[in-house]
């Protein structure tokens, strides 16, 4: 399991943001805390392979955090998630070792998304440190890792739509009929299939057939990690 840390001065936000980590396979909400003093201690203690960090915090920011973090010698993972959009807000995580950088508001697959990315990534560090090779094509998986898919566009597609669709599949526990995305997402039956086949055809989404007593089977839809 990854245990993460997640950081937010805002209790409520925290505490959806902790939701969203639970429900992806592998992670775990190991503390919150909703200030850099308390997120500190927290790594301080141990046993936190990943910070999810809001930059905007009561004491100081959470890219202020991560250069102290750093300065002692924490080398924890983060990802940050905040309403800062500036470039240069960007270019600084970047520069201190953030391995992804989430604009809020943002969606549960957002969210999934970078936590996939992250966990391939830990997977493929795993498996090239344990040749103990570091040629060229191994370093190249391990910053491939990182990369998140997105989802594909088509003309009468709008990504907006399509990312409602994709967040309703990746919160579901099983296959979804189109009824159900309709009702799930508030969409037209139609406008529900018209995605769901693109996005089945994009190779985002894996189609499967439940047959029932009479007619034609359902078409029953369920998310691909990227």
């Amino acid at each position: 399991m990854i245990d993460v840390l997640v950081v937010d001065d805002d209790f409520r936000v925290a505490e959806i943001n902790a939701k969203y980590v639970g429900k992806v396979p592998g992670f775990r909400v190991a503390a919150r805390a909703h200030s850099a003093a308390q997120a500190l201690a927290a790594v301080e203690r141990g046993a936190i392979d990943l910070v999810l960090l809001d930059h905007y915090l009561p004491d100081r920011t959470g890219l202020e955090l991560v250069h102290r973090m750093r300065e002692e010698g924490q080398g924890t993972d983060v990802i940050m998630i905040t309403a800062a959009g500036d470039v240069a807000t960007v270019q600084q995580a970047m520069r201190l070792g953030a391995l992804h950088y989430l604009v809020k508001p943002f969606t549960f697959a957002a969210l999934r998304a970078r936590l996939d990315s992250y966990a391939a990534l830990r997977r493929t560090v795993d498996r090239v440190g344990g040749r103990g090779v570091t040629g060229q094509e191994q370093v190249d998986r391990i910053f491939g890792a990182l990369r998140t898919a997105p989802v594909p566009s088509a003309p009468g597609h709008t990504a907006p739509t399509a990312d409602l669709i994709c967040d309703v599949l990746y919160g579901a526990d099983h296959p979804l009929s189109a009824h159900e995305v309709a009702a799930r997402t508030g969409l037209s039956r139609s406008t529900a299939q018209r995605y769901l086949r693109h996005l089945e055809q994009a190779g985002r989404l894996r189609l499967s057939l439940k047959y029932g007593d009479t007619g034609r089977p359902e078409h029953r839809y369920a998310w691909v990690a990227p």
